[in-house]
């Protein structure tokens, strides 16, 4: 017994009792949504990175490799699928998984958008340090710009903050510097800005 590929219901012959589609009518159908749900995940995953560009958390680097992680594994999930699909194999389970990946971007991304835009401006607080490196990789589209500054957490030898091609260019290392830092409304604490001491 096997399931239709667009209702996912059981069915004996090769038309689905509860949509009443074919299995060629149901493939096309599953893969017209599937485009579509890939389309929206896409613009999520476009949403994501330049929310953290504009609010960005300290720990921006862990938060990009469990994004690449969500990116990368939902992407191959799409690609199964619809390898599966062509070849009219059983794919219910593998729909509800990604299904499940689909709104991630978004939630990330409305996570630091609301983090970021909610909190009170009154809570900033400056750390002096120093610049000990700067990272600028060139992209397409924005590009990732990095300053590297002596920690002041606890256990945070050195901080990496992501930073607009103004203030990358303003500072060199060994520049003593002040990095503003808010708590956030959700509890991930971002900064504010970069300026000299």
């Amino acid at each position: 017994m096997t399931r239709c590929l667009d209702c996912g219901s059981e069915r004996t012959t090769d038309q689905c009792p509860s949509c009443g589609l074919t299995s060629a009518a149901a493939e096309v159908m599953f893969r017209r949504r599937l485009v579509f749900r890939t389309a929206i995940f896409l613009l999520g995953s476009l949403a994501f990175p330049y929310i953290s560009q504009v609010f960005p958390p300290l720990d921006i680097d862990l938060m990009l490799i469990f994004f690449g992680v969500i990116f990368f594994a939902a992407l191959f999930l799409a690609v199964t699928l619809e390898r599966r699909a062509r070849n009219r194999k059983e794919i219910e389970v593998l729909k509800r998984v990604y299904a499940g990946f689909i709104p991630l971007p978004w939630i990330l991304a409305a996570t630091l958008f609301v983090n970021g835009r909610l909190d009170n401006a009154k809570n900033i607080t400056y750390h002096p340090t120093a610049v000990v490196g700067r990272f600028n990789m060139k992209g397409l589209v924005r590009g990732t710009r990095r300053l590297s500054v002596r920690g002041w957490r606890p256990g945070q030898p050195y901080e990496r903050l992501a930073v607009d091609s103004d203030d990358f260019d303003r500072f060199q290392i060994g520049d003593l510097v002040e990095v503003a830092v808010e708590p956030g409304a959700l509890g991930i604490p971002w900064y504010y800005g970069v300026y000299r001491r």
